[in-house]
């Protein structure tokens, strides 16, 4: 039985990836890392996203569904819990906006009304925000090849996509975090105070926005 789960969400670019990895190191948990350089269309998809959202998805659906089973439900007895950069329900958030037909989305729909019913929920959710000017800096600045057809636009529906996701949010406790202002990989000051947020005990929803 896992102990605890947390999960790290937020708009491309925002660094749920280094938050999940420094968690996983600092606290001893399972990590379980997205594996979007697996998806054969991903690349595709920033290319002409209407030809590829649909098979995009699904891949992406499916993928995280075997995680769930396989990586996130099987604790080692050594660790603590397991921290994920990513929690189930983002990908039909992605998918209510990049599928414009209406028989893929119901096609789509269907099949995720049948895995969801399997699925771990996550005892926390941080959700990092990000201003998406910020967002774009990040995003260049890591120079991955396939999100060179990334738009200002396209991260912008993004982000404003997980705000609207997160207002009426209920399902877990859940943790926002605005991350403009700080930064977890390179200040260490920054890190503990987020770590040690982390570690409380958190019941509704908790608003962490530092100056």
């Amino acid at each position: 039985m896992i102990e605890s789960y947390i999960a790290i969400e937020g708009p491309i670019g925002v660094g749920k990836t280094s938050l999940a990895e420094i968690i996983a190191d600092k606290l001893n948990t399972r990590k379980v890392l997205e594996k979007f350089k697996d998806n054969p269309f991903l690349e595709g998809f920033y290319d002409d996203p209407d030809a590829n959202a649909f098979q995009t998805q699904v891949f992406f659906l499916l993928q995280r569904y075997q995680q769930q089973q396989k990586e996130i439900r099987q604790l080692n007895v050594y660790q603590k819990g397991v921290v994920t950069d990513y929690m189930f329900e983002k990908d039909r958030l992605f998918a209510s906006f990049t599928l414009k037909s209406q028989a893929e989305n119901e096609l789509y729909g269907h099949v995720a009304d049948i895995l969801e019913k399997d699925v771990v929920k996550p005892d926390l959710v941080v959700y990092l925000q990000a201003d998406t000017s910020r967002l774009m800096k990040n995003i260049k600045k890591r120079g991955r090849k396939f999100e060179k057809g990334v738009t200002f636009d396209y991260i912008d529906v993004v982000n404003q996509r997980y705000q609207e996701f997160f207002v009426n949010y209920e399902d877990t406790p859940l943790l926002i975090i605005n991350t403009n202002n700080i930064d977890f990989v390179e200040n260490t000051e920054d890190l503990k105070e987020l770590l040690d947020i982390i570690q409380k005990p958190i019941q509704g929803t908790k608003y962490f926005n530092p100056a």
